[in-house]
């Protein structure tokens, strides 16, 4: 068959583009790509928000391409327009099959399937569409043995199948199809530098109540093998002609063993990389720095989100800011630079709470901070307990970008957080010991891009007239569709 795999366009540019020039692959798509190759399918990406396309322009893309299928990959933020592209490819050929996969739909599967989808992927979608696929392929009527898929039956309802079991031997999945990826225009600070990311573990086991990954790739830690991480690398960097890595997965250091393992087999290959990863401040010590610095790691990304162990405790994060403190001293004495992440305004916080997170980023001596607001997405705690407290002001899922707030607090209103979150900005990057730093180091103009950009009117929520023009009308799902329970066990 003949399918079109497409990384779906916003109808507004997301925060991650617009504070810090970041454009990265869409992986899932890719090792998705990959598996259905390996059938024998034809598989095409269209990576629509790395190549800044338009609805309009997505939509055309695909239909000319001719595709018996079209899969599309959605976050919250982009899936209004991920809707909008399968309404009118089906529109311009009711003949092609659409499935919509993501996170976001995985939890709202019944307004995905009365905006476009004629199937809904549910969690990992790698064995999910292999099996859909050979389904269409063979036979009619409904794939009711496909596990981890919801469609509506001929019956009018919303059927869910059984759930699909996490992939839990990873390495048996093939490197991800990166020839199909645009690789030249992924980007980091807008700078055309050549990345290679790589996806070395999934899911995670810790549930903060923000963040979808434990509820969408499972609490189990699945982690690949180490020689199969670095045939990857070894391989992408001789196609590619890069040694920049990134390792894109949310927690790179929770085995040891395994870190210990992943910095010998580089150093006895021999291999020329530097490299960013994220880690918990929990997971990492001296050593471990030391060994991640010999083999070319050049910073670290670490979710820090508040300045009190009583926030921390509320968020889910299990650590603690002795640990926060701990490690952004260890990293630097290290050498590595630190990039934190902070989160503003959960709805317990007051204002003095979310100005204390900015200060406790300025003190703790992180090079990068990343200031989000809380943003309550589907699948989350976070977003059942702002639903069933009534803190949801804007059901518009356009704006939940992270860096548009969406939802009150108990003591604070949305509209604070405009004025807070460019605040933190500014206090951040603007102080003139932080300049002097930058300028010595040869990157001011660096920090300035992402200051400027997160101070510019897009923090107010003002949107340009071009992205006025693309719109898409969510339809809710109406009373006549019901969900079916799910399908027994043979």
């Amino acid at each position: 068959m003949n399918i079109v795999l497409v990384s779906s366009p916003g109808l507004r540019r997301l925060e991650i583009y617009q504070s810090i020039g970041v454009r990265a692959p869409p992986l899932g798509l890719a090792y998705i790509a990959s598996v259905l190759e390996d059938e024998g399918h034809k598989v095409s990406i269209i990576d629509a928000p790395t190549l800044e396309l338009s609805v309009k322009e997505t939509a055309r893309e695909i239909l000319s391409r001719h595709p018996d299928v079209v899969g599309i990959s959605a976050v919250t933020p982009t899936v209004k327009g991920g809707y909008a592209v399968a309404n009118i490819v089906k529109e311009n050929d009711p003949s092609v099959r659409i499935i919509i996969g993501g996170p976001h739909v995985s939890f709202m599967y019944e307004e995905a399937l009365v905006n476009g989808a004629d199937y809904v992927v549910i969690g990992e979608g790698e064995i999910t569409a292999k099996e859909l696929l050979e389904f269409l392929e063979r036979e009619s009527g409904e794939p009711r043995n496909v596990k981890g898929l919801a469609y509506i039956d001929k019956e009018g309802q919303v059927r869910i199948t059984q759930p699909r079991p996490l992939v839990k031997d990873i390495d048996k999945l093939p490197p991800p199809a990166r020839h199909l990826l645009p690789m030249d225009k992924y980007t980091l600070f807008d700078k055309p530098i050549k990345i290679i990311h790589v996806m070395a573990s999934r899911g995670c086991p810790y549930g903060c109540i923000y963040c979808t990954t434990s509820y969408f790739w499972g609490r189990r830690y699945r982690v690949r093998s180490v020689e199969k991480v670095v045939d990857e690398i070894e391989e992408a960097m001789d196609k590619y002609k890069s040694n920049i890595i990134v390792f894109s997965d949310d927690e790179l250091t929770l085995i040891r063993k395994w870190v210990y393992e992943l910095v010998d087999e580089i150093k006895d290959r021999g291999l020329d990389i530097t490299f960013t990863c994220g880690s918990r401040v929990s997971s990492i010590n001296p050593e471990m720095l030391r060994k991640l610095e010999s083999v070319g790691c050049s910073t670290i990304y670490y979710g820090v989100e508040s300045y009190k162990d009583e926030d921390i405790e509320k968020i889910g994060k299990r650590i603690t800011i002795k640990q926060v403190v701990n490690a952004i001293k260890w990293t630097r004495e290290t050498g590595i630079e630190s990039a934190g992440s902070f989160i503003l305004g959960f709805p317990w916080q007051t204002i003095d709470d979310i100005k204390n997170t900015v200060k406790f980023a300025k003190k703790l001596g992180v090079d990068y901070a990343q200031f989000t607001v809380a943003t309550p997405y589907p699948g989350t705690p976070l977003y059942y307990q702002a639903r069933k407290d009534d803190l949801i002001e804007i059901m518009d899922w356009d704006y939940y970008t992270t860096i548009y707030p969406v939802m009150r607090g108990y003591h604070f209103r949305r509209e604070a957080l405009f004025k807070l979150l460019s605040w933190a900005y500014r206090s951040f990057y603007l102080r003139p010991t932080f300049i002097l730093h930058q300028i010595r180091k040869g990157r001011f103009k660096t920090m300035w891009d992402i200051a400027s950009r997160a101070i510019k009117g897009y923090v107010k929520g003002k949107i340009s007239q071009a992205e006025e023009e693309e719109t898409y009308e969510l339809k809710r799902p109406v009373k006549k569709i019901r969900v079916a329970p799910r399908e027994r066990e043979v």
